[in-house]
């Protein structure tokens, strides 16, 4: 268990119930899942990603290239799925990023095409970055960004220990998303729905909206109350929203 990839979030669900597979933001692990599990409904095997340096695998290496977090979930995930089980990807911010980079590694090795991906709190893969990198920011001004975006209790980066494990492991996330780079055509066959904070300012409207160039397939974009973090506090609605664009993927 301690090098598995992968964390189940729901219980014993039902024989048909449909896989949803969850990847977390930058600094985050598979627990960050947890609210939203409890309102998703018997009808979905909610499993989380949970990526090598945190919790649990807290001893293992930091990976920090996003082509390497698919590459080691790759085994585990196609091994869970087989040939014929349906399944949705839902990613959170950087998270997002590695479940569409995970989406497209199962069309080409496996021709397995998720139902829906939920593309959550992040521009589209190939839009330009902001000037400023956060991985090569100060250690202040990173653990006042982490502040700043709610992610993080201030209560928290005041203890010594904990605050220089949170910045090591925040900084290679960082670092893994802002050296990615993706092609402008580089697309899924599966629907997209982006999702983001209506005061988030790094995953504008307009941001999300790009996503739509990286499906053949239809595509959504919707907002909710909150900024980068917005999902819990909406755990209802979204679960809904998951819910209903499952229902018409698999009706089709």
């Amino acid at each position: 268990m301690a090098d598995s990839w992968l964390r189940r979030l729901t219980s014993s669900p039902s024989d048909d119930a449909h896989t949803l597979v969850c990847f977390p933001h930058a600094g985050g692990s598979a627990i960050s899942f947890g609210p939203l599990a409890k309102s998703i409904g018997p009808d979905y095997e909610m499993l989380a990603v949970q990526y090598p340096g945190r919790q649990d695998r807290r001893r293992e290496p930091l990976v920090g290239d996003i082509g390497e977090l698919v590459d080691g979930l790759l085994p585990e995930l196609t091994g869970l799925l087989g040939d014929s089980r349906a399944f949705s990807l839902f990613g959170h911010s950087m998270g997002s990023v590695v479940a569409f980079e995970t989406s497209r590694r199962l069309e080409s090795t496996m021709g397995a095409t998720a139902r829906v991906l939920f593309a959550s709190g992040r521009r589209a893969p190939s839009a330009a970055l902001p000037e400023v990198r956060i991985h090569q920011i100060s250690d202040r001004e990173l653990a006042d960004h982490l502040v700043r975006s709610g992610g993080t209790p201030a209560a928290l980066l005041e203890d010594p220990e904990f605050r220089r494990l949170i910045l090591e492991v925040v900084r290679n996330d960082y670092r893994a998303i802002e050296t990615y780079r993706c092609d402008a055509d580089a697309r899924v066959g599966s629907p997209i729905v982006a999702l983001a904070g209506e005061a988030d300012p790094d995953a504008s409207l307009a941001q999300i909206q790009e996503w739509g160039a990286h499906t053949s397939e239809s595509f959504s974009a919707t907002t909710f109350p909150g900024g980068h973090f917005f999902i819990d506090a909406n755990r209802a609605p979204i679960g809904e929203l998951i819910r209903e664009h499952c229902a018409r993927a698999l009706s089709k």
